[in-house]
């Protein structure tokens, strides 16, 4: 394991965790503090000013309905970052869990896991999430449920087979030999032990799931109107003589995506190389 000194040193020599973490930065930074200076009302209706390109009073142009584009975008980033924030956590801790679960005890429990996790796995992930939110019906809370769903198995799977490397190390069979009960091995030895790499599989599963949640509102599956979605704003500026009118609709959205979604992937990589035991 690496101390936290030796990180730091790390993280100062990756160029690709410096852009990554400062775009993240960037991000959760509008998320946070965007709609204090946010010009507009989001849902402001101004039909006087529909389609206008981008000027002094409306940096990145208005909607069809005359909406501020930028106020929008912004408010937006709190929408993309709360789906990628909860539905990490929340497949990440379904995840911790049975993966622990299966890797430690074994058995017919790490059997039902794992296969539970092979069908999960044998769906595309954005075609099951939604099939499952045309199942239950749209909503932002749906949202997090169902993306935590979809993305669970991922980490159960590399959890599953950190556990069973550790739980093979000499120190963990010492700590059982003295009578350490299973729980303590697993929150003082093994899990501590695994966080470097899921904090990794986090940070690159974050971006996944933004996307997706665009993807969904361009569907109409996600946050319904008059929520601001980036995904509901690239599909709103999507038709024909919108793209040719008024490309700045879904241009200002899908950069920011792209942006995020680099920002994460940048990230993910340099905490990889400095993280991963592996790559030492």
């Amino acid at each position: 394991m690496f101390t936290w000194r030796e990180i730091w040193l790390k993280i100062k020599k990756k160029g690709n965790v410096k852009w990554g973490g400062g775009l993240v930065l960037i991000f959760v930074l509008t998320a946070m503090f965007g709609p204090v200076f946010a010009p507009y009302d989001p849902l402001a209706i101004q039909l006087e000013e529909r389609l206008t390109p981008p000027r002094i009073e409306h940096f990145l142009g208005t909607d069809e309905l005359g909406r501020d584009v930028l106020s929008r975008l912004l408010y937006g980033a709190r929408i993309s970052l709360a789906v990628g924030l909860i539905a990490t956590a929340l497949a990440t801790l379904i995840g911790l869990i049975l993966g622990t679960w299966a890797g430690y005890f074994g058995g017919w429990s790490d059997r039902l896991i794992m296969r539970l996790v092979d069908c999960v796995l044998a769906f595309p992930g954005l075609l099951l999430a939604i099939g499952i939110m045309s199942v239950i019906g749209p909503s932002l809370i749906t949202l997090f449920i169902v993306l935590a769903l979809v993305g669970w198995a991922e980490f159960a799977r590399l959890i599953r087979g950190l556990i069973l490397s550790l739980k093979e190390q000499p120190y963990i069979q010492a700590a059982e030999a003295i009578g350490c009960s299973r729980i303590k091995v697993i929150m003082s030895h093994l899990l501590p032990n695994t966080l470097p790499l899921v904090i990794v599989a986090a940070s690159l599963r974050i971006a996944g799931f933004i996307l997706t949640e665009a993807s969904l509102s361009f569907l109409g599956l996600g946050a319904q109107p008059p929520s601001p979605t980036w995904g509901s704003m690239v599909k709103s500026g999507a038709e024909l003589y919108l793209l040719k009118a008024a490309p700045w609709m879904s241009l200002s959205p899908g950069v920011a995506l792209a942006i995020v979604v680099i920002g994460f992937n940048l990230l993910g990589d340099g905490l990889r190389d400095i993280l991963d035991p592996r790559l030492r």
